[in-house]
């Protein structure tokens, strides 16, 4: 493989290097240009606007807010190390390409027992919380979203209209009466007037407010 400083060999195991794949697919592409990018031994400082220059030259869409994100996503995985030394951040592939003749690296080792340092991203942003922000973020919003569906079935129903409706028949016949009765004719048309108009009332209540008029845009009258 030519890269842009030395030239390097890609064993076919890295193609299913666990790391590499356990990436989303853009990240993928990003470590596979940080083979060419790295040093001998596989490490770099951490400059993300170096990085999506050498990686995706004249490319827009890779700011290094967007390589930021894939650096991270490549630490988690395993791809890589990050880490802090020397008042910087580095990164160290977990499996570098091999190079002839190798040189030493100029860039301090990562810390043996340590599986990623902090990163801090290029103007003072704090990549990898934000990445874990939106995740904590999704998770709560599906948690949300489960608990309104779980607890759908048991709401409350809606009382009936005609539990609250005045009789249908006068005080002697409260159920009505089929035989002719001058106060039940009276108490059920009071009945039927009652339910209609709470009906009417719901209907209203259901319906979305008309907008406020814009002053500023009405045609005038005058």
């Amino acid at each position: 493989m030519s890269t842009r400083r030395r030239q390097r060999e890609i064993p076919p195991s890295l193609w299913t290097d666990p790391g590499l794949l356990g990436a989303p697919k853009p990240a993928r592409l990003t470590g596979m240009g940080l083979w060419g990018f790295v040093d001998d031994e596989g490490r770099a400082e951490l400059r993300a606007d170096l990085i999506a220059g050498a990686v995706y030259p004249g490319d827009p869409e890779m700011t290094p807010e967007v390589i930021e994100e894939h650096i991270v996503q490549l630490d988690e995985s395993g791809f890589l190390r990050i880490f802090d030394a020397e008042g910087t951040t580095w990164i160290a592939l977990s499996r570098p390409l091999r190079t002839p003749r190798p040189l030493a690296s100029e860039c301090p080792p990562p810390p043996v027992q340590e599986a990623s340092g902090r990163f801090l991203a290029v103007g003072g942003a704090r990549a990898r919380e934000r990445v874990r922000e939106e995740q904590e973020g999704r998770t709560s919003e599906w948690a949300r979203w489960a608990q309104e569906q779980e607890s759908g079935g048991t709401r409350t129903p809606k009382r009936p209209l005609l539990l609250d409706a005045p009789p249908i028949g006068c005080p002697d016949h409260p159920n009505g009466r089929f035989a002719d009765c001058g106060p039940c004719g009276t108490a059920r048309r009071r009945h039927d007037r009652w339910v209609a108009q709470q009906r009417y009332t719901e209907q209203i209540a259901e319906q979305p407010a008309d907008p406020e008029p814009d002053w500023a845009t009405t045609e005038k009258p005058w």
